[in-house]
């Protein structure tokens, strides 16, 4: 890959679509200002409808070929995933390029989606996974598409606790639970393109990290605190730390929109910052963390998220 490769080198993207989940801001917004801004079709796949109204007219304002669409989605409603599912498939024809699972929650007080499960691991992982099954016959109607499944440096050092993802044996840790999210994503991203590949299918499956990015989950996840103490001494830290450390979401960005878009990804690849040990810098091609690339917790994963999400997985 190109070192130092950025924006101004993506090609262009018109009659591509590309779904971006969580896309009203920080980096899903950049992602689809970037594509639509070089031609692509984007849908904005939004749980506020005020806020995904906002960053529609933002992505608007930059689009190149196709007007942007907004897609109502929560991922942690699995109700709300499929009602978005299908939308997308009557929206594209059942020809859909690229999916960019990009949305998520980050260290949130404890809390459960709509259908009972931890929060971040229903939010990050689950809804994401049954999304991506859901949408596989559009994906296979694309062209050259693939799926780019956003992890995190959080990955690092996790644990997957089959036995108990939703902390009701262990005491909940909200940095542990966004850990455990994040590297379920990484584990998801490799055991579906393992399966893609053995289906014999033209679609990939990579992931991507942004390293330390400013993106606004900071603040988001100091509002899921009710004590205003705790709330406060978090937001004051996330931003403090983002001032000193963070880079800008239009660096951050770069690793998802150069495995969203560049003809030498591969299936399987996975990217990210390239510079203080990835916490920042240029995209990269990097190595899967060793608990993602474990094929029997791969497999039992995929099982244990179809029975959850009573989805059925695709490829079987």
């Amino acid at each position: 890959m190109t070192p130092r490769w950025t924006e101004a080198e993506l090609a262009d993207q018109t009659g591509r679509t590309v779904l971006i989940t969580g896309a009203n801001s920080g980096l899903g917004l950049r992602t689809a200002e970037v594509l639509a801004g070089h031609g692509a079709r984007v849908l904005l796949a939004c749980r506020s409808a005020e806020r995904g109204a906002a960053a529609l007219e933002r992505v608007r304002a930059v689009a190149a070929g196709a007007a942007p669409e907004l897609v109502p989605l929560d991922l942690a409603d699995l109700a709300s995933v499929r009602k978005a599912a299908t939308s997308v498939r009557e929206l594209t024809g059942d020809a859909l390029d690229v999916l960019v699972n990009n949305a998520g929650v980050m260290a949130t007080a404890k809390g459960k989606t709509t259908d009972g499960f931890e929060l971040q691991f229903g939010t990050n992982h689950l809804g994401h996974a049954a999304l991506t099954w859901l949408l596989m016959p559009a994906l296979r109607g694309g062209s050259g598409a693939r799926v780019v499944t956003l992890s995190s440096l959080a990955a690092t050092g996790a644990r997957i606790r089959l036995d108990d993802l939703n902390f009701r044996e262990h005491s909940y840790n909200a940095a542990a639970a966004y850990g455990q999210s994040k590297l379920a994503n990484q584990v998801f991203a490799l055991e579906l393109d393992r399966r893609l590949r053995a289906a014999g299918s033209s679609v990939i499956s990579v992931a991507a990290h942004p390293g330390y990015t400013a993106t606004g989950l900071g603040d988001a996840m100091a509002r899921s605190y009710r004590n205003p103490v705790v709330r406060g001494t978090i937001m004051g830290f996330s931003r403090l730390g983002e001032a000193l450390l963070a880079q800008q979401a239009d660096r951050g960005t770069l690793p998802q929109l150069y495995a969203a878009t560049q003809p030498d990804v591969e299936g399987g690849d996975y990217f990210g910052p390239d510079q203080l040990f990835g916490a920042r810098g240029w995209p990269t091609k990097v190595r899967p963390l060793a608990a993602a690339r474990d094929l029997a917790t791969a497999t039992a994963l995929w099982d244990l998220t179809a029975r959850l999400t009573n989805v059925t997985p695709d490829p079987q």
